[in-house]
């Protein structure tokens, strides 16, 4: 049976439905700012246009896609390093939380085009390697091979240049624990918990990876320590849970 194509986001279409839920007053003060892009006729007078619209739909109606999309135009625009980074780091902070695989897909998309065309103005900034490899590792294409690849390669270069560089080491561990390189991942992970022994996140990491490998003992150890560190009842309640499935495997 011939496989259904994955339908793609279309951010322009999603605009014009998220208006139906505009009151008539937003709907006018919309129209003038939509309107004002094509009156711009110099490209700063259309920075300003999107930057206007992306705040509209952030302010009024907290509408993250629509906001994002505009940042990331007025980026473009601009071409600065600091507004195409800005841009990039939104869409690859919203990829780890996006549940709708439609939007993750364009979502992805986005950070690795703004990464990159911040990467072309500044092509040996550490983090924006680290970023663009992370929107791989993160993002829709996450468990590719070929892409994962792809973003392991940037943020290898960012640790061969410094090893002790721990946000690259971190986000190269998740990579290998996501294409199932659980020892590969188990060190990068450990590295980084040394070296940061408060960085919950990569305890979490360093435990589901030794569940994973079914050594029981250290990765109760690690749940155990992200317990002490993140204090929290309810987040002791789901490691409490994930302990007890591997005492039952």
């Amino acid at each position: 049976p011939a496989v259904a194509a994955k339908k793609a986001f279309d951010i322009r279409q999603y605009i014009e439905e998220e208006k139906n839920h505009l009151s008539a007053t937003q709907v006018i003060e919309l129209g003038k700012l939509e309107n004002s892009i094509t009156r711009g006729d110099v490209s700063s007078q259309q920075v300003t246009a999107y930057t206007r619209l992306a705040n509209f739909w952030k302010d009024s109606i907290s509408a993250f896609e629509p906001y994002a999309f505009y940042i990331s135009e007025a980026a473009q625009l601009d071409n600065s390093e600091k507004k195409l980074t800005f841009a990039a780091q939104l869409f690859l902070g919203r990829l780890r939380q996006e549940h709708d695989t439609e939007k993750l897909g364009w979502q992805t998309q986005q950070a690795i085009l703004l990464f990159n065309k911040a990467l072309q103005l500044n092509p040996a900034n550490a983090d924006l390697k680290i970023g663009l490899g992370s929107a791989y590792v993160f993002g829709s294409q996450s468990g590719d091979a070929q892409q994962t690849m792809q973003g392991i390669q940037q943020l290898l270069s960012v640790v061969r240049e410094d090893s002790n560089n721990m946000k690259a080491q971190f986000v190269l561990g998740v990579g290998s624990a996501v294409s199932g390189q659980y020892n590969k991942a188990i060190e990068r992970f450990t590295k980084v918990v040394t070296a940061e022994p408060t960085n919950v996140e990569a305890i979490a990491f360093l435990a589901d990876t030794y569940a994973a490998t079914g050594n029981k003992n250290e990765a109760v150890k690690w749940y155990n320590v992200s317990k002490k560190l993140v204090n929290n009842s309810s987040y002791s309640k789901e490691v409490d849970k994930r302990i007890e499935l591997l005492n039952t495997r």
